[in-house]
């Protein structure tokens, strides 16, 4: 609109008086002076300068929106003080340009930096160089911009992306478009890092079919997995398909060393399909690969990695073990995801797989600690996508802990998180917490809508880890609401998958809400089967002491043996009862302010 007021007032169709402005020719006259187009009126104002100006013009427009000057004199045949000088009273007049303060590059180069009026000068200006002219520009442009940054080059990745992609040097575009997609990843731009990254491999296409293809394939596939990871979920098919083809070209090109973290994706997506025999074989051999080369950073994955399979495998001992070995290698200045292809900072999740493991071995106030410290880590960082994963690790340890306030505000921090960040897996954890959250609440039949619908959406991620730990709160919720029958069959149904994934680090537990359930439907009126129902339950709760002390899980041994204990206490057997539970108990030496423990010491002072 300024433009084209500035164009009528230099037509005389529109003046300016001492009693305001005027249309000496009318409202018709005034018309036939508009352009017919903003291509024309700036066709019009290119009139208006000297033809030099006009190709500084050309040439800027081919280096941006905004640019240096000395980026413009790689394209016209003018010194890089004259382009200055051009430029500088383009802007004083204000005709297309205004100055945007002083541009200095690495190799000491010094310019002034300028910018268009507007996109639409930019790029109608652009729009009017001829074809072979703005390749060769682009071409000009970006060799002369990647020389002023040299090693330090990647900083403006996605804009030389840009110049050798339209100077019709696809090599050189492909190889910035993937570190235009690491940097992304970096500052959590997951869809740019997406766009970056496919556009890389579609120009890798345009290349001939040598050898020297392979490392970048490899490189663009497996980045590409990280941002897909934060889109679409953990188990979503296309994570499958980015890692599946960068492990195929990894072992094409003899398994080197540097590329081996590409089974740690891979491995995260079996993983959360639940296939954990997989995942572990393939973090196995990761592991055995990074010892073989002294690799610290991969040697760090591959403990952590491990350790988060053989948690939820039930191996909670050795979880312990390969966590600390892990967390031991963590450098904050190059394995934190701001500035690594990690997902998620390996610290603060480590930290996690500590808690998860050291409470079920009967450590609840170091696990708390862990979980603390996971916290803080990760609000440090400000990663949005590591802090989803430690709100939803932290939400889960404060329902085992029994803290449903604090699993409550911990789930609505997750929810509203994944949901300003688009995190499709991380929200469907999310509401499946606020699900199991509305049952200890004791509104079973809000929670039970929640996690069926929850439940479905975690699915379609195509995720299947973690299902029986929430199906134990579903069929408790059907247990509390009379509904033992529909319980059973849920836990049946989990039952039924911790024997096929082997997905075990809620087994016991399982089995005890299995025999809770059993006596709590033999005491409703008119239940049938009394006896029977109290040693079938009696038989399950045994199975949970036997799981627990086989895992060393001596928070749920120390469950079982509650459960156990109030049903021989009903029976009389008060002396049995009192000698299961009092060894359990005194083993524990910390965490006695804790729901699970004050429960014990009061069942203990009733059988005494």
């Amino acid at each position: 609109m300024v433009s084209v007021i500035d164009a009528l007032v230099r037509q005389g169709a529109l003046r300016e008086g001492a009693d305001g402005w005027t249309v000496p020719g009318g409202l018709a006259a005034m018309a036939v002076g508009l352009p017919e187009s903003l291509q024309h009126l700036i066709e019009h104002q290119l009139g208006q300068v000297s033809p030099q100006d006009v190709q500084v013009l050309e040439a800027a427009s081919v280096a941006g929106v905004e640019f240096s000057a000395a980026a413009v004199a790689a394209g016209v045949t003018l010194e890089a003080l004259d382009v200055e000088a051009r430029c500088a009273a383009l802007a004083r007049h204000q005709q297309f340009l205004q100055a945007r303060g002083t541009a200095e590059w690495p190799d000491g180069t010094v310019a002034a930096r300028y910018g268009f009026l507007h996109a639409v000068y930019q790029e109608g200006v652009y729009e009017r160089v001829p074809a072979g002219r703005r390749v060769w520009l682009h071409q000009r442009i970006g060799a002369r911009q990647e020389a002023g940054y040299g090693a330090q080059a990647r900083e403006i990745a996605a804009e030389l992306a840009v110049h050798f992609e339209r100077g019709r040097d696809a090599r050189r575009a492909m190889q910035y478009r993937w570190q235009a997609g690491r940097k992304a990843v970096q500052c959590s731009a997951h869809r740019e890092a997406i766009a970056h990254l496919t556009r890389g491999l579609e120009l890798l296409q345009t290349l001939p079919d040598t050898p020297e293809r392979l490392l970048p394939e490899l490189a663009l596939h497996a980045s590409l997995g990280t941002p897909l990871i934060a889109t679409k979920g953990w188990a979503a098919p296309e994570v499958a398909t980015a890692y599946r083809r960068a492990q195929a070209l990894w072992e094409q090109g003899g398994e080197t060393p540097q590329h081996c973290w590409v089974l740690y994706g891979l491995c995260a997506w079996h993983a959360m399909r639940a296939e954990w025999q997989t995942a572990r074989a393939l973090m196995e051999r990761l592991l055995t690969l990074a010892q073989s080369v002294h690799h610290p950073t991969l040697l760090m994955h591959a403990h952590l990695g491990l350790g988060g399979i053989l948690y939820c495998l039930g191996a909670f001992a050795a979880v312990r073990e390969h966590v600390e070995q892990g967390l031991a290698l963590y450098d904050p200045q190059t394995h934190n995801p701001s500035v690594s292809d990690a997902v998620q900072d390996p610290e603060a999740v480590g930290h996690c797989y500590a808690a998860g493991a050291l409470w079920h071995l009967g450590y609840p106030e170091q696990a708390r600690q862990h979980l603390e410290a996971a916290l803080t880590r990760a609000q440090e960082l400000a990663h949005p996508f590591t802090l989803a994963q430690v709100f939803y690790y932290a939400t889960m340890f404060a329902l085992v802990r029994r803290e449903v306030q604090v699993a409550g505000e911990r789930a609505d921090a997750l929810i509203t998180l994944a949901t300003a960040q688009g995190f499709p897996f991380q929200l469907a954890g999310g509401m499946l917490c606020r699900g199991r959250v509305l049952i200890e609440q004791g509104r079973q039949a809000e929670g039970i809508q929640q996690i069926r619908q929850s439940l479905a959406a975690y699915r379609a991620t195509g995720a299947e880890a973690g299902q029986p730990y929430t199906l134990a709160f579903l069929a408790r919720a059907y247990g509390q609401e009379g509904q033992d029958d529909k319980g059973q069959q849920v836990l049946d149904e989990a039952l039924t998958l911790v024997h096929r994934t082997g997905e075990r680090c809620y087994e016991a537990e399982l089995y005890r809400l299995q025999g809770e359930l059993l006596l709590q439907g033999g005491q409703r009126p008119k239940a049938q089967g009394t006896e029977q129902r109290v040693a079938e339950a009696e038989q399950s709760v045994r199975q949970a002491l036997t799981v627990a002390r086989r895992q060393q899980a001596k928070s749920l041994e120390l469950r079982a043996a509650m459960s156990l204990s109030r049903l021989w206490q009903q029976q009389g057997k008060l002396a049995e009862a009192r000698e299961l539970l009092a060894p359990v108990y005194s083993w524990f030496t910390e965490g006695f302010d804790t729901a699970d423990l004050q429960e014990a010491k009061a069942l203990l002072d009733a059988l005494a």
